[in-house]
């Protein structure tokens, strides 16, 4: 399915735009600007960005609210939450203090980090703005919008660029998730991004090639050295953390090891892609 053939806007009551500030998710918020000015929804788009704490690379939140503002929408943010064993309160825990807690990191199989601080934060909110429409008297209708493609990798591939989300879905709210930029390259996002006029997060002149968490566990090992590079204080925590708990960042590739690489390499022009 492509943006001009997505689905049609006015069936629903809630969009959200999920953004991580990233280059897709910019690319895909501004086609769905485009589309809710076309239908006439634009007072139903809300901008929705996960705060990963000290995982996400600066400025990453304030950029998210930043592309939200350029299109005069609304953002939410949501992060995950635990309650104080202490104080009994609900508090922010971001990745790493997870990873401690647990003490393993996340994987491939095991990718708790989306999980737990993307999906179930962003279902909470989607519960909270459903209980601000009761006054519907019926299920409210939510389109969930996300910048994923199929060029990023097999498992992307083969997700549907629309589809009933029947993990969100429940007897309150019916959700639909929406790809529209799943078939675009590389060239046509930034393409996007140079006529919508929105500003890219720095890390992509950087060497990045994508923005998600500043180490992400299913990263490209250049990737990781170049992080390492531009994130010395962070990827040092990595280090111990992973000293503490006994167990590699990822099998096979300790962050003891991504750092002594980042201090011995010359600094990365371009950090190569992963699949995930």
């Amino acid at each position: 399915m492509s943006a001009s053939s997505g689905p049609d806007l006015g069936d629903y009551d809630l969009i959200l735009a999920n953004s991580s500030a990233g280059k897709d998710s910019q690319a895909a918020l501004d086609v769905v600007a485009q589309a809710a000015r076309d239908a006439g929804v634009t007072d139903r788009v809300i901008v929705v960005h996960a705060d990963l704490g000290r995982m996400e690379w600066p400025g990453t939140r304030k950029l998210a609210a930043e592309h939200a503002a350029h299109y005069g929408l609304p953002i939410r943010i949501v992060r995950r939450e635990i309650v104080d064993s202490v104080t009994g309160e609900r508090r922010p825990q971001d990745l790493l203090d997870q990873i401690e807690g647990r003490g393993r990191w996340p994987d491939a199989a095991r990718r708790y980090c989306t999980s737990d601080h993307k999906r179930a934060p962003s279902h909470r909110l989607m519960t909270a703005l459903v209980r601000e429409r009761q006054h519907l008297g019926r299920p409210v209708r939510i389109l969930n919008v996300f910048g994923f493609r199929a060029e990023e990798s097999p498992a992307r591939a083969r997700r549907e660029p629309f589809r009933r989300d029947d993990r969100a879905s429940n007897g309150r709210r019916h959700v639909d998730e929406w790809l529209p930029i799943h078939g675009w390259t590389t060239a046509q996002v930034w393409e996007r991004i140079a006529t919508a006029g929105t500003r890219p997060h720095p890390a992509y002149a950087a060497g990045m090639p994508r923005l998600s968490c500043r180490f992400c566990v299913l990263a490209s090992r250049s990737a990781l050295v170049r992080s390492a590079q531009l994130n010395p204080e962070l990827a040092a925590e990595y280090a111990a953390v992973e000293a503490r708990i006994g167990h590699d960042f990822r099998h096979g590739l300790p962050m003891v090891e991504i750092v002594a690489q980042a201090r011995s390499a010359p600094a990365l022009h371009e950090a190569e892609r992963w699949a995930a």
